[in-house]
């Protein structure tokens, strides 16, 4: 690793679209402005819709700017099996776009559950005890669908799958990341491993224990903080994953109990060559996105001359 490339991504600007918040997002060239001021290189592409969807409109938006694609995220319910046809379908639309950006290194299709719809997990979000995940036969269509759309994505334009562990989601906890890359072809799916959501699905904070375990798999790397008191108020207040995104849960850089200079340590250890891509998840209309994205670029700033 010789030098560390650093992007950000749409939802540290609170571009997450619900129902209550459509249209109230930041637009897309405002947010694309200020990831460049504050110092970021790479974007991901968001929920579909939010930037250009002709490639030739966003490739302009992108060259422009000097920024690169990093990825694109892709939400399938994986359990279901009546859902890996549609799922297929979506993540060729957005691997299409992406292959018709991309630059070098190429972006990802950044695959995951679809987070935040079952209702058991957003309750219990961070505190996921076995009996509330999957079955074994549930793992096996789960990861099927996985390969599935890997599969596609890979034949049709060429570019590699990696899937998001998430909180409010299945494969949140250290075990169901085990179980799913234990299941799925480590030659066609890699793991963008997410280093605030690892410390809030774990429970203990200690991320450098799943680089080291998941090391083999990890292609792509998402820096996100996770604040632990508002994390242990989550868990003793039972508040759901929302909740707990709206009082902070994933605070800017260096504000949380994510050890940062270790990771760019194992980084550095592992010669990881690709872009990080710094998310700080938060709801439209939290705090002040700008700020924190120049912030958060400052704070690396500060660790990294160390190990690069």
């Amino acid at each position: 690793m010789t030098k560390l490339r650093v992007g950000n991504a749409p939802c540290s600007w609170g571009t997450l679209e619900f129902e209550e918040t459509k249209g109230s997002q930041i637009q897309f060239g405002q947010m694309l402005d200020e990831l460049v001021e504050t110092g970021y290189t790479g974007t991901e592409l968001g929920d579909w819709g939010y930037m250009p969807t002709d490639p030739a409109v966003l490739r302009g938006e992108l060259s422009r700017r000097g920024l690169i694609m990093l990825g694109g995220f892709v939400p399938v319910a994986l359990k279901d099996r009546a859902a890996h046809e549609s799922g297929v379908e979506t993540a060729l639309r957005t691997a299409r776009l992406l292959a018709a950006v991309a630059t070098e290194p190429k972006p990802y299709v950044v695959l995951a559950d679809q987070n935040g719809c079952v209702e058991n997990r957003v309750r219990n979000a961070g505190r996921i005890k076995p009996e509330m995940g999957l079955s074994g036969a549930e793992w096996k269509i789960f990861a099927e669908g996985a390969g599935k759309v890997a599969e596609a994505v890979k034949a049709e334009t060429g570019l590699r799958t990696v899937f998001h562990h998430h909180c409010a989601g299945y494969a949140e906890t250290p075990e169901e990341i085990a179980c799913f890359l234990e299941l799925t072809d480590p030659k066609l799916i890699g793991l963008v491993f997410d280093t605030g959501h690892y410390a809030y699905g774990a429970g203990d904070g200690d991320v450098g224990k799943g680089l080291e375990r998941f090391k083999e798999r990890v292609w792509y790397i998402h820096l996100k903080d996770c604040q632990p008191e508002v994390a242990g108020r989550a868990r003793s207040a039972h508040w759901d994953y929302f909740q707990a995104l709206r009082h902070g849960v994933f605070c800017e850089l260096g504000k949380g109990c994510v050890d940062f200079p270790a990771v760019l340590r194992w980084l550095k250890a592992t010669d990881y060559d690709g872009h990080v891509l710094v998310e700080q998840d938060v709801l439209p209309g939290m705090g002040s996105p700008k700020e924190s994205a120049s912030r958060n670029r400052q704070y690396l700033r500060s660790i990294e001359a160390d190990y690069v």
